[in-house]
C-alpha cells in the first residue's frame, strides 16, 4: 500500500537533493541560506551536555 503524501515528499526530497548534485552540506545550507536573503533569524540552541551511561547508572543505583 503506498500513501500518496508519502510518495509526494520523497520525490520533493528526491528533487532537492538533485538540485544539489547530493551533496549533503549544500542541501543542509540551503534553507540557512533562504534564511539569511529573508531576514529571518535562524533559531540556535547550545548542544546539550549528556550524561555518560556510567555516571547515570550509577546514580540510579545509589537512589534505589
Amino acid at each position: 500500500m503506498t500513501d500518496p503524501i508519502v510518495q509526494e515528499v520523497r520525490k520533493a526530497r528526491l528533487e532537492h537533493a538533485r538540485r544539489f548534485g547530493f551533496d549533503l552540506d549544500a542541501i543542509c545550507e540551503d534553507p540557512r541560506g533562504i534564511q539569511k536573503t529573508r531576514g529571518h533569524r535562524a533559531v540556535s540552541f547550545p548542544p546539550k551536555r549528556l550524561e555518560s551511561t556510567i555516571a547515570s547508572s550509577r546514580r540510579q543505583r545509589r537512589h534505589n
